[in-house]
């Protein structure tokens, strides 16, 4: 017993706030700061996109094609997260009440913090969707394979946050609260130096990871396609959201709706899960297609072409069997009744023929008793 009560006291009550931020790299004119912060998004980005890659791959999409098309992605959503975060609290960059006492000079310094996932979201869809049509791949295909590593991406980078000590929640007493400097500009006013906060940044971290797995799992049971798993990911995110968001206490901007005032993240949130969930039943109402390829039509390799040309022609003829009769196909065939026949009739007609029948005397018996297996075969070769 004396050793468990040991151990307990050597497990911390909390959770440090950090004593690292990042390191300097000397230049010949100075100081390169490389802050936490960036580097955590970084690595989120990384493994990110390795999932994805993963994923893509095994949809058979082209090789090489996730880069062209996060190569558009990955800046435009930066840029989205930031334009979304200087909306969301202008405070800083424009003032109180945007009386112009801000600091707009902050605005592209996203190295001290600050993007946010929606404007991220939309402005990188948007610039997947520029990379996918350069690629020639379907956007909703790459939505798809990308949604899990999405939601990895964030698990990794909302610690970033825990760096920078800020977006964190209340006051608490949980053991796993979270310790923050009481010199640092996001402590709040008139609180204890020794408070604890709820580590929201955790919380989000782990609701993520948990996403990512639940993704994965019912992606390989029900093979979502048409970005459905894409919508899903949406709704899911938006879940956990909506009650990490509601316990910060960090300045946002603050919406009345309905007679509920909150934060405008929150009410994102709702409004996000609500669309993604209509999203998500209207096209489960389509019927779902065998295969969907994630190539735009046309742009697939010759070989697909190819492919796909020999697969149409053979449906064409199983479909054209079925619907010709026996007697549509005495009507048709008037030339077995004559003798007179194109060329290529007779040799396909004599390799088909019994044994013992011989081509050049008995052909026209032979083709008038087979007449409803050879007649249909000629009226489908000209329908194609």
């Amino acid at each position: 017993m004396q050793t468990l009560l040991q151990a307990a006291a050597l497990v911390p009550a909390s959770i440090p706030s950090p004593d690292w931020s990042g390191f300097d790299i000397p230049l010949p004119w100075g100081t390169l700061r490389i802050h936490a912060y960036a580097l955590c998004i970084l690595a989120g980005i990384v493994v990110g996109l390795w999932l994805t890659s993963v994923r893509w791959a095994k949809r058979g999409a082209p090789e090489g094609s996730v880069w062209d098309i996060v190569v558009w992605a990955i800046p435009f959503g930066i840029i989205g997260g930031r334009l979304y975060h200087v909306v969301s609290s202008p405070d800083a960059y424009f003032g109180p009440g945007f009386d112009g006492t801000g600091d707009l000079s902050l605005i592209p310094q996203i190295q001290r913090g600050g993007l946010g996932i929606w404007g991220a979201v939309v402005l990188g869809v948007v610039g997947a969707w520029i990379g996918c049509r350069r690629s020639g791949v379907k956007l909703s295909a790459f939505l798809d394979a990308a949604a899990p590593g999405l939601l990895l991406a964030q698990a990794v980078g909302r610690w970033g946050n825990y760096f920078n000590q800020e977006l964190f929640g209340g006051p608490t007493t949980l053991p796993w609260g979270l310790q923050i400097d009481a010199d640092n500009p996001n402590f709040p006013a008139g609180v204890a130096a020794d408070t604890l906060f709820h580590p929201t940044f955790l919380y989000e971290s782990l609701w993520n990871l948990a996403g990512v797995v639940i993704l994965l799992a019912l992606d390989r049971k029900f093979s979502f396609r048409r970005s459905r798993l894409f919508w899903l990911y949406a709704m899911y995110y938006t879940l956990g959201r909506v009650w990490i968001e509601a316990m910060r206490i960090d300045d946002a901007e603050q919406i009345s709706l309905f007679g509920i005032t909150t934060r405008l993240n929150v009410w994102t949130s709702i409004f996000v899960f609500l669309a993604a969930l209509v999203a998500f039943i209207l096209l489960g109402l389509k019927k779902p297609a065998d295969a969907e390829s994630p190539y735009l039509p046309g742009r697939e390799p010759a070989e697909k072409q190819h492919e796909a040309a020999v697969t149409g022609h053979d449906d064409s003829v199983r479909d054209a069997d079925p619907v010709v009769s026996d007697s549509e196909s005495r009507d048709n065939l008037p030339d077995n009744q004559s003798g007179s026949r194109p060329d290529s009739v007779p040799t396909e007609e004599a390799s088909a023929a019994p044994a013992g029948v011989k081509p050049g005397q008995d052909a026209t018996a032979a083709g008038h008793s087979g007449s409803t297996a050879t007649g249909a075969a000629p009226e489908a070769g000209t329908s194609k």
